[in-house]
């Protein structure tokens, strides 16, 4: 799982430097809107394993973003990103789950494209709000690799992620990001325990009515560019 996730990692970093080098040099006209960053975090799962939320759940994660600030209230964001989720039946409260005595941990990769709205109307000029919170929404294609797989079904889907945050020009063109997020599955497996259960292995059952979902929380370190240089060999007569 650990090489995966390293080949993975080296694929994901590769494809979003090319989208940020390119958005960086070519969109000289939107001086000022183009925003790029990255950062860390953590993932969160909740799920038959952990029917609430369990902080000892979190596990590491990392991103890398490129945003195009609409306008003062609007920003559309592209990201991705990796990392581990995870959990143990032997962490919970329950006795039928402790009896169960499962675990999972899965690899985690999804691209997003999301919409913020800026609550303050956010604005990197000077005497502006340099600050505000924000609530976000989108569409995200991740895929996961649970392990153990018991059994076969999809683990490339959609998801649904929305959250709020907030963010901070902390000292022009930098700004620091502070995100929670919440990830809508459409899957009852992401944690390998679904209702395809033989019946001789009955304790093994998931909650069919309990929908899987996974949490982002993060913080980011951005780039403004006030002062694009574009190069003539990307230069549109």
């Amino acid at each position: 799982m650990i090489l995966q996730l390293l080949s993975n990692l080296r694929n994901f970093i590769f494809l979003l430097l090319n989208g940020f080098l390119w958005g960086a040099f070519c969109f000289d006209v939107q001086a000022q809107r183009i925003n790029i960053g990255g950062g860390v975090g953590g993932f969160n799962y909740k799920g038959d394993m952990s029917p609430t939320f369990n902080p000892r759940n979190y596990l590491p994660g990392g991103h890398l973003l490129f945003r195009y600030n609409a306008s003062p209230a609007v920003s559309f964001k592209l990201a991705g990103t990796l990392g581990i989720a995870g959990a143990k039946d032997s962490r919970s409260s329950d006795p039928f789950i402790q009896n169960r005595n499962q675990s999972f941990r899965t690899n985690v990769l999804e691209w997003s494209a999301i919409t913020e709205y800026n609550f303050l109307n956010y604005s990197q000029k000077r005497k502006a709000n340099n600050w505000t919170p924000y609530l976000f929404g989108g569409v995200s294609y991740y895929n996961f690799s649970p392990q153990p797989q018991t059994s076969d079904y999809k683990t490339a889907q959609l998801n649904i992620p929305y959250g709020v945050g907030v963010k901070w020009e902390f000292r022009r063109p930098w700004s620091i990001e502070v995100e929670f997020g919440t990830r809508k599955l459409f899957t009852d497996y992401f944690d390998d325990l679904g209702d395809n259960i033989p019946l001789s292995q009955r304790t093994r059952l998931g909650n069919p009515a309990l929908r899987d979902q996974y949490y982002y929380t993060s913080i980011t370190l951005s780039y403004t560019f006030y002062t694009i240089f574009c190069p003539p060999s990307f230069s549109v007569e």
